[in-house]
C-alpha cells in the first residue's frame, strides 16, 4: 500500500523546529524553499553504488541515519539509479521511518528524476529484450523519440516512468519530479526549437499529475546547460524554461526547482555569469533566485576528488569543508551528499551542527580556490 500525503510546510517546519530544539541544530541550517517548505541545508543523494542487496541495505540505513538524526529531512533519487534499486530502498527505508514514529510523510521531501532509460535490475529482460519488450512492444516508447540509446521526452514514457517511480517509492505524491538531464541530453539531438516543444509536452504531463495530487513540484535536474554561456551549443535559458511553465500552468504553475553541480571544484555556477532575467547577465544561482525557483546542487565533493585532494578550513575535514562550501552559497537550498558508510556519514553531518559560512568567508573561500566570486 502506498504510503500517502507529501511534504508540507507545517510538517517541515515541525521537523525544523524540533531539530533547533531537542538537538541544538542551528535554525540556518533550514532553508525557506518554494511551497512554503523549511528543508534541511544537506540532503541525502543515491546515486553511487552497485546493483545489489549490499548497497540496498547500504542505502536504507543511510536514510535511517539522516531521518533519526533531525538533520536531514531531503531524500534525491533517480529510477535509473542503481537500476530503480535505489528508489527502492529510499522507500522501504522511509515506510520503516514512517511506521515507527521517526517522522511523519509531511516532514520529508522526496525527488525523484526520470527522462533515461532504467532496466531493472531486480528482474525482468536484460538489456535490449527489456528495451523492446517493456517499452517498444506496448507503445510506452517510439524508437524516434530515443535520443543516444539512452533519454527519452515523450508523454508516454514519462508517464510510465513517473507511475513505476512511484511505485518503487511506495509513495502516494512524489513532492519533487525532476526531468533527468532534458537540455544537455536532448539539445544536440533536436536543437533548440525541437527541444523546447518537447518541453511544453512534458510541462503539459507534470502539471497533470500535479492536479492528481500525484506531485507536489517538478523541476530540471541539469549538468552543463546553465553553467555554460549563451553562445555555447548546450547553453539553456533558465527563463525560457519559466515561460514555458506559466505557459501551461499559469502564475501558480509547478516548475519550482533546479538541480546544478556546484562545488569548490566546479564553481560556475557561482562565478559565470551565463543566464540572463530581465535582460540583466547572472550566474546560474543568482538567476534561479532571480526567477523565484529553489535549487539544490550537485556533486559538492566532485565525485571524491575533494575528499582526498581539497582544503581544509575551519577545523572541518576536507569532505567537511567542500559541503560547507556548497551549503553556504547563496541562492542554494543545500547540496545533495552521497553517503553511505557510516564514519563518511557521521562526518558529513557534523557540518549540520554548524551555521553556514556568511557571504565573506565563502567568498573568501572562492577566492582561495582561484576563482573570482560572482552573484
Amino acid at each position: 500500500m502506498a504510503l500517502p500525503g507529501r511534504a508540507e510546510p507545517g510538517g517541515t517546519a515541525g521537523f525544523r523546529d524540533r531539530a533547533v530544539r531537542e538537538r541544538a541544530i542551528p535554525f540556518e541550517h533550514f532553508r525557506d524553499a518554494p511551497g512554503g517548505l523549511s528543508l534541511s541545508s544537506i540532503g541525502l543523494g543515491t546515486y553511487i553504488g552497485s546493483p545489489d542487496g549490499a548497497t540496498d541495505l547500504a542505502v536504507e540505513q543511510a536514510v535511517t541515519v539522516c531521518l533519526t538524526s533531525g538533520r536531514v529531512n531531503v531524500l534525491d533519487t533517480a529510477i535509473n539509479y542503481r537500476y530503480q534499486r535505489a528508489e527502492r530502498s529510499v522507500g522501504r527505508a522511509l515506510a520503516r521511518a514512517v511506521e515507527r514514529g521517526t517522522v511523519r510523510r509531511d516532514e520529508v521531501f522526496v525527488a525523484t528524476k526520470n527522462g533515461y532509460l532504467a532496466p531493472d535490475a531486480s528482474g525482468g529482460p536484460p538489456g535490449p529484450r527489456w528495451l523492446e519488450e517493456e517499452l517498444i512492444a506496448p507503445g510506452v516508447l517510439a524508437p524516434e523519440d530515443l535520443v543516444e540509446g539512452s533519454h527519452a521526452m515523450s508523454r508516454s514514457f514519462l508517464q510510465h516512468q513517473f507511475g513505476r517511480s512511484r511505485e518503487n517509492l511506495g509513495l502516494e505524491a512524489v513532492d519533487l519530479l525532476y526531468l533527468h538531464n532534458g537540455p544537455d541530453a536532448q539539445l544536440p539531438a533536436v536543437g533548440r526549437d525541437g527541444f523546447l516543444g518537447r518541453l511544453e509536452e512534458a510541462f503539459s504531463l507534470f502539471e497533470r499529475f500535479r492536479d492528481e495530487a500525484h506531485l507536489g513540484a517538478y523541476g530540471l535536474a541539469t549538468w552543463a546547460c546553465l553553467r555554460v554561456p549563451p553562445g555555447d551549443p548546450g547553453h539553456f535559458s533558465l527563463e525560457s524554461a519559466v515561460r514555458l511553465a506559466r505557459k501551461v500552468g499559469g502564475e501558480q504553475h509547478g516548475f519550482r526547482f533546479v538541480q546544478m553541480p556546484f562545488s569548490l571544484a566546479m564553481p560556475e555556477a557561482w562565478t559565470l555569469p551565463t543566464q540572463q532575467v530581465h535582460g540583466e547577465r547572472l550566474p546560474a544561482l543568482a538567476a534561479v533566485s532571480r526567477l523565484g525557483l529553489g535549487a539544490f546542487t550537485s556533486v559538492p565533493l566532485a565525485q571524491g576528488r575533494l575528499v582526498r585532494a581539497g582544503p581544509r578550513r575551519a577545523g572541518l575535514s576536507s569532505a567537511q569543508t567542500a559541503v560547507q562550501f556548497a551549503r553556504s552559497a547563496p541562492g542554494t537550498i543545500g547540496p545533495l551528499v552521497g553517503q553511505k558508510r557510516p564514519e563518511h556519514l557521521s562526518e558529513n553531518l557534523e557540518v549540520a551542527a554548524r551555521r553556514p559560512w556568511d557571504a565573506a568567508t565563502f567568498n573568501a573561500c572562492v577566492a582561495a580556490s582561484g576563482s573570482s566570486a560572482g552573484g
